[in-house]
């Protein structure tokens, strides 16, 4: 069995990401090796997950008392009255810190489930297997649970690590081309903060990556990605200095998926697309960024069929609520919002303070 193994280290942890073909099978040799004496495995997912995958990693792990909880699936589905019925569940079956929970799925069951296995009597074991690209480059890594609220997106959680992470390439076959978009938009997001070089390799392969879903190709942005991340996450595992760069284009993201009230005409990776562009867009006018590597991203944005019309998607009745939405972001401190921006492609700086009044006069000129 091939697999690459990839370390994720805190101050206080180091934990293993398995990255390989057709491993989910070996699911139950790779809980073995982490863990010695659980008994009990409560499985989150998801509704549409693939009934195939759930059937492999129900036969993988025949030999603990397994627990199925399945979710519908969606942003709306990470709130605190499915984190409360779980926790309910979960104690009612008398788990306890030897015991574990299993994330399958994407991002949105990554989070709740770490949500969950780190309020259980104050942290049960923890293993997130994520199935969609999203999860897979981004969301499972890091440690960052979190549910929404009426305030905002992510605004409920804790920092927790999975005890393991089983990323298995094959699911993707079964993703269709949103989602697979989706999941690179956080992809090319590590690229342009952080490697330029990376982004030229997707300039020359993002076609393939996204449209054929060649494994190859997949294999190296995955484990790309999840390298880039680590090295982040070791320098500042509680986002209070480097990490901070992981957000650009979160902060006008989150804010449209808010305003949009988390329907699936508008899901997280293609406002992160249209966040990192419109923070691109802003970076640009205040002569942040050069016009030599802003045309550089838009020619990659329409190459490969990955810009979004702001007006398809937000309205000027909108720019009021999203700011409300961004200036409750945890990254700011007072009036004014923090935006991570790009100096130029492999090179993100530190969040910078704008007023909520310039943005809105920005967002508005777009929505003309």
């Amino acid at each position: 069995m091939k697999f690459t193994k990839i370390f994720i280290e805190t101050n206080n942890q180091k934990y293993p990401v398995i990255i390989g073909k057709n491993i989910l099978r070996k699911t139950n040799f790779f809980l073995k090796h982490i863990f010695s004496n659980t008994k009990k495995v409560a499985i989150i997912t998801d509704k549409k997950l693939p009934p195939s995958i759930l059937k492999t990693i129900k036969f993988s792990l025949k030999n603990y008392k397994l627990f199925i909880y399945k979710l519908p699936s969606g942003e709306r589905t990470k709130n605190i009255k499915y984190t409360n019925s779980l926790i309910n569940k979960i104690l009612k079956e008398n788990f306890n810190r030897t015991d574990c929970i299993v994330a399958l799925g994407g991002g949105v069951i990554g989070d709740l489930s770490g949500l969950v296995a780190s309020l259980v009597k104050r942290g049960i074991r923890f293993v997130n297997i994520p199935t969609t690209l999203l999860s897979q480059v981004d969301a499972s890594i890091g440690g960052k649970t979190a549910i929404n609220s009426t305030q905002g997106k992510n605004l409920i959680g804790s920092f927790y690590h999975p005890n393991l992470i089983l990323t298995d390439i094959s699911v993707i076959d079964s993703l269709p081309p949103r989602e697979i978009i989706c999941g690179y938009a956080e992809i090319l997001k590590y690229s342009l903060i952080l490697d330029k070089k990376f982004f030229i390799w997707l300039n020359k392969n993002g076609k393939e990556l996204i449209y054929k879903k060649k494994h190859s190709l997949l294999e190296k942005a995955i484990i790309t990605s999840c390298k880039i991340k680590s090295q982040i996450v070791k320098k500042d595992e509680s986002e209070k200095n480097l990490r901070m760069i992981l957000n650009f284009g979160h902060t006008f993201g989150h804010a449209f998926e808010s305003v949009r009230k988390f329907s699936k005409g508008l899901n997280h990776g293609e406002a992160v697309l249209l966040g990192m562009f419109i923070a691109n867009q802003f970076a640009f006018k205040k002569k942040i960024l050069n016009s030599n590597d802003f045309e550089l991203i838009k020619k990659h944005y329409l190459n490969l069929d990955l810009l979004i019309n702001i007006q398809k998607k937000i309205r000027k009745s909108h720019v009021s609520k999203i700011i409300s939405f961004m200036k409750s972001d945890k990254k700011n401190f007072d009036s004014k919002i923090n935006l991570v921006l790009l100096k130029r492609i492999g090179k993100a700086l530190k969040p910078k303070r704008f007023s909520a009044s310039e943005i809105k006069q920005f967002l508005k000129s777009k929505l003309n």
